[in-house]
């Protein structure tokens, strides 16, 4: 599976542990990720990640790119409610996620719902809808 991890800038330390907490699961994927949470997550997991640019210069839409291609099963966007105006606006993520099937997280309780639902293959339809 192909998964997209974006985090607001006072998100990501969060989605450092939670990368941390189910490294098992996502090595066993495809990362992409926005660049400066790319870097993150690796410093700290060694996990193998396709970074794009930094979410403020663009990466978010390289990522919006990729889920409008068809080519991202799950996306871990972990919005601050509070983040600043450079930061990547969640809306166009959420609009393509939601035209194409894409399952999305916004939060940590619904990031690790749908890790431990992929885990279980209870994801795996996706292959299909490819």
């Amino acid at each position: 599976m192909n998964i997209a991890l974006i985090a607001h800038d006072g998100k990501k330390k969060l989605m450092q542990n939670f990368c941390i907490a189910y490294r098992g699961i996502l090595s066993k994927n495809t990362l992409y990720a926005t660049g400066t949470t790319g870097r993150l997550i690796e410093e700290v997991t060694n996990l193998n990640i396709h970074k794009y640019l930094a979410g403020h210069l663009g990466g978010e839409q390289q990522i919006c790119a990729q889920i409008e291609h068809n080519q991202i099963d799950l996306v871990i966007f972990l919005r601050d409610p509070n983040s600043k105006s450079h930061e990547p606006d969640i809306n166009n993520a959420v609009k393509l996620c939601d035209i194409h099937n894409i399952p999305l997280a916004t939060n940590l309780a619904s990031a690790e719902l749908l890790i431990k639902s992929l885990d279980r293959g209870d994801l795996d339809w996706r292959e299909m809808y490819k």
